[in-house]
Parts: C-alpha cells; structure tokens; sequence
C-alpha cells in the first residue's frame, strides 16, 4: 500500500516532468541554444553560426525544445526568430551557470544561511 505524498514533495508527474526537462537540457548544444536564446532572440543561421554546428543541427534541436514549451518561436517575415519567454526556464539556466566555473569544476558557493530545515546537530557548536 503507498502511502499519501505529503503536500509539499513533488507527485509522480511533477517528477517525471522535470526529469525529462533535464534530459532534454542534458545535452550540450541544447543547453547552448536554449542560454543563447535566454539572453537575445534568433534566427537558426545565426544560432548555427556562433554554436558552430549545422542549420539542419540546430532546426532539430529547436522543435524538440518548442515541442516541450521550452523555447517559443515567431515569424519574422520569412525568418522564424526563437527565444525563452520562460521565467522558470530562464532561472534555471541562470542558475546552472552561476553554479558552474568557466572551467567546468563547481563555482565556489557564496556564503549563505545555512539550510532552514537541516538538523541542529550538522552545525558547528561553539
């Protein structure tokens, strides 16, 4: 018998939803185009030119993050101009490369209060 998920843990499809998110942004010319777009809208020649891959690379890469909401499209004449309108999606790759060193190691956090819910004995007595 499973038990009841408390109010504030995510439910099954929450879950399953951000992990395909995470999947989709797990590949490295996804996330390019999707921090790209994050920052400037573009046509798929000008995403291809400063990636430094194909148009026929990126257009793929593109209807699979419109497919999933992630990226949104408009005509511009005969070009289609892309972008993250996003706020959520925008956090999270804001985010992501705060977290990340231009060397790819871990940023050195910031210093912080330490997390609301983590026990009274992982802290530092005096």
């Amino acid at each position: 018998m499973s038990q009841p998920t408390p109010p504030d843990e995510p439910t099954r499809p929450q879950l399953q939803s951000a992990a395909a998110t995470f999947a989709l942004l797990s590949a490295p010319t996804r996330l390019h185009v999707v921090w790209l777009l994050a920052r400037h809208e573009y046509d798929v020649g000008t995403l291809a030119d400063r990636i430094g891959t194909t148009v026929a690379a990126v257009s793929q890469h593109l209807a699979k993050l419109r497919l999933a909401g992630l990226v949104a499209a408009r005509r511009d004449g005969r070009r289609q101009i892309y972008a993250v309108e996003d706020p959520h999606v925008l956090t999270l790759v804001e985010q992501i490369f705060e977290h990340i060193a231009p060397d790819g190691t871990l940023a050195p956090d910031p210093p912080t209060p330490r997390h609301p819910n983590r026990p009274m004995h992982d802290q530092v007595k005096d």
